[in-house]
């Protein structure tokens, strides 16, 4: 009978040292470093108050953005298509995923996310929350073409991840849910804000003539008329974060964001990216139907099509476009390209 009591002492200590153990690791608070600009002109970056950014949490959200087990083969990762070097694109027109197979849309940049205050995300806007978007690619067959099930095995199977996920959640229990989590924490730290513009509105720069006048074409409403849906010196996000027909087809093969509404007035309409960082981002539009900014700025000036649903934002539709001369042209790219951060893509904390 004695040895029996000290058999269910023994048991009750290991299963009380268990349980301390998930209790006791208190994740370290990551602070977001929020540029200078931001700060001024924005308001608070969206981080939910269930999925609070930590140390712990970032790190391992990194680790699992960069890990090939997250696809069905074991192939590909998130970075796969979201290269850190080319703003978190893969310069593709469109993605083959782990079958060689292709998607319908261009992969988007990942930076500024904290600051998508609707919180719609994709071209179509079809994915509410960082969190939720991060669960779609994994399981797409067209993707990463993965079974949740199966990932969520070979991540607790694995040496090193459940003490990583007990760290920063407090349990080494994973599920596809604090999966989803810790890439949405790494996600919302990519954060893009010290191009040479902003050098500039720091009065760290000084902008040449023709980054200047395309400056002003961009925020002229004669001229290019761009700035009320993609930012401006007082948006440091470069993107309205809504969605419009900006004017690519006069009949849709691709509804965007009217086939995730079911209202036939949002067909056609998709999500304005932010001209943050273009030189990395190539080729252009939802469907990378543009090889260059060339071709985009040709686009708005003389390319519009007239369609049901084309923004009201867009002028001179009859006329094609903004009808802009070879030189306001050529100094709204150089322009463009001002806003490009080669300190985002050459972050090291972001590189794999």
């Amino acid at each position: 009978m004695k040895k029996i009591h000290l058999f269910f002492l023994f048991c009750f200590l290991l299963m009380n040292c268990a349980s301390n153990e998930e209790e006791v690791y208190t994740p370290i608070p990551y602070n977001l470093e929020i540029p200078t600009l931001f700060a001024a002109k924005l308001i608070a970056p969206i981080v939910p108050a269930n999925n609070l950014l930590t140390e712990e949490g970032v790190a391992l959200g990194k680790k699992l953005f960069f890990d090939r087990i997250l696809s069905g083969d074991g192939s590909q990762s998130c970075a796969s298509c979201h290269n850190p070097k080319k703003a978190f694109t893969d310069q593709q027109q469109f993605s083959a995923g782990i079958q060689g197979e292709f998607g319908k849309r261009n992969a988007m940049p990942l930076f500024n996310l904290a600051w998508n205050f609707d919180e719609r995300f994709a071209w179509d806007g079809k994915e509410f929350g960082l969190e939720e978007q991060a669960l779609e690619p994994v399981s797409n067959p067209i993707e990463m073409h993965a079974d949740w099930k199966k990932v969520t095995q070979r991540i607790q199977q694995h040496p090193t991840y459940p003490n990583l996920f007990l760290q920063a959640f407090g349990t080494s229990k994973i599920d596809s849910i604090i999966i989803t989590k810790a890439i949405a924490q790494f996600e919302r730290t990519l954060i893009s804000g010290n191009s040479k513009f902003d050098q500039f509105l720091r009065k760290e720069a000084t902008l040449t003539p023709e980054e200047q006048n395309g400056f002003d074409v961009f925020m002229d409403e004669a001229k290019g008329d761009c700035f009320h849906c993609h930012g401006s010196n007082n948006n440091p996000l470069w993107t309205d974060n809504k969605f419009h027909n900006n004017g690519l087809d006069a009949t849709f093969k691709d509804l965007g964001f009217g086939n995730v509404t079911g209202d036939p007035n949002d067909n056609g309409k998709f999500k304005s990216p932010s001209i943050r960082n273009l030189a990395f981002t190539a080729p252009y539009m939802h469907d990378g139907r543009f090889s260059t900014l060339e071709e985009v700025i040709n686009h708005y000036s003389e390319g519009l099509k007239k369609s049901a649903t084309i923004d009201p934002l867009m002028k001179n539709i009859d006329k094609g476009g903004v009808q802009l001369s070879t030189q306001d042209k050529t100094d709204l790219k150089a322009f463009l390209l001002a806003l490009s951060d080669n300190d985002f893509i050459n972050n090291p904390t972001f590189q794999q």
